[in-house]
C-alpha cells in the first residue's frame, strides 16, 4: 500500500477524482506547469488537483499565466499516468496554497485509483 495511503489530501485527491471523473492541471496553452521537487533533487513534479477551484486558486502571481484545465480521469489514467512514470515526473496531488502536499510516483496513484470504487 502506498505511503500516501493515510494522507488527507492524497485521499480526498482520490476520491474526488474517481467520484466526479476528472482532474485538472494547470496549462498555459500547450505549456503544462511543472516545478522542480521539494524532497527529491533532478526530480520534477507536475501537480493535479481534483477540484477546478482548488486549482485555479493557484493561478496568481507567477502562474497568473496559467489556466485550470479538466483531463478526464480515464484519459489521465491510461494516457499521463503512463507517459508521466516513463518521463520520470512524480505527480502533485491536491497541493495547498502553500504549495504543500505529497509528491507522489504515477503507479502509486494509479493502483490508489484502481481500488476506490
Amino acid at each position: 500500500m502506498s505511503q500516501f495511503a493515510q494522507d488527507p489530501s492524497f485521499q480526498r485527491f482520490v476520491e474526488e477524482a474517481k467520484t466526479h471523473g476528472v482532474v485538472y492541471v494547470l496549462a498555459d496553452g500547450e505549456d503544462l506547469l511543472v516545478v522542480e521537487s521539494v524532497e527529491f533533487e533532478d526530480t520534477d513534479v507536475m501537480p493535479f488537483w481534483s477540484d477546478e477551484a482548488s486549482a485555479t486558486a493557484h493561478c496568481s502571481e507567477e502562474w497568473a499565466v496559467y489556466k485550470a484545465e479538466a483531463i478526464p480521469l480515464d484519459v489521465f489514467c491510461d494516457g499521463w499516468l503512463k507517459e508521466m512514470y516513463d518521463d520520470g515526473v512524480l505527480i502533485g496531488t491536491n497541493w495547498d496554497e502553500s504549495l504543500n502536499g505529497p509528491e507522489v510516483e504515477p503507479r502509486e496513484l494509479l493502483e490508489a485509483l484502481s481500488l476506490v470504487q
